[in-house]
């Protein structure tokens, strides 16, 4: 059996479409997804999965309708599952996503941004 690493970098070169995320690597059932995002996203939630977001380049804020949380490169955040939310990010920022195979990215909303959750690079 061949051992490869990811390297992200290189990943994230791949594309440069924004709010499209992308799977890079699985675990058990999970998806380990790239994404870069600029702007205003969809109000949505997960209520059947919590969703990490790990910021490795640029700043995240993630919008509640109670509060928000702001993620500069090398942070994390863990929405909780059933919680509403709407990322936002000001300028471009690259973000590594876990969420169980089969998440759609706007949950139960239909939108323009709403992505496919199959695209492997």
């Amino acid at each position: 059996m061949g051992y490869t690493n990811i390297n992200l970098k290189a990943k994230l070169g791949k594309f440069s479409d924004l709010w499209a995320p992308r799977i890079i690597s699985q675990f058990n059932d999970y998806n380990i997804k790239l994404v870069k995002v600029k702007d205003g996203f969809v109000w949505h939630d997960h209520p059947e999965t919590d969703e990490l977001f790990l910021v490795l380049e640029g700043s995240l804020e993630i919008l509640f309708r109670d509060g928000k949380v702001k993620l500069d490169k090398g942070e994390l955040f863990v929405v909780p599952k059933g919680t509403e939310h709407r990322p936002f990010a000001e300028s471009e920022c690259h973000i590594l996503l876990i969420e169980p195979v089969g998440t759609k990215n706007t949950g139960k909303i239909e939108d323009a941004l709403t992505a496919e959750d199959n695209i492997w690079i």
